[in-house]
């Protein structure tokens, strides 16, 4: 099955950086891993946790209500922390963002992310209905 990648206008410009948002294939969203960027591209939150989380939660709703569909679409995340002591604050944005909705995440802590200013990175599959 061929597979199309998505121009998105609700988040930030990615074609400088040498990769894109979105791949779509059929009805399934592969949705590369979202940082704290603002749709101009600039860090959101430097050193503020609980505003990155807020900024990386915001872009993945904004590309799923932009494709079609919603943050109850997605059927799997991988969440990615550079400090152990931000796990209860994930949750908790987390939570607030998708209320009941649990889907199956994996959770890494690792040393850095592609800048070190990014305390959060998260990646999605979504199926549209």
């Amino acid at each position: 099955m061929a597979h199309e990648i998505l121009q998105l206008k609700s988040v930030h410009e990615t074609k400088d950086r040498g990769y894109s948002h979105v791949a779509k294939v059929g009805k399934t969203l592969y949705i590369a891993g979202q940082v704290a960027r603002d749709i101009e591209g600039k860090l959101v939150g430097k050193g503020d946790f609980e505003a990155q989380a807020r900024q990386v939660y915001t872009n993945l709703k904004n590309i799923l209500q932009e494709a079609g569909g919603g943050l109850k679409n997605i059927v799997k995340m991988t969440t990615i922390l550079t400090h152990y002591g931000n796990v209860e604050s994930c949750r908790k944005i987390r939570k607030e963002f998708f209320g009941d909705i649990q889907p199956p995440n994996t959770l890494m802590i690792i040393e850095s992310l592609a800048s070190p200013d990014f305390m959060m990175e998260v990646e999605a599959i979504a199926v549209l209905d």
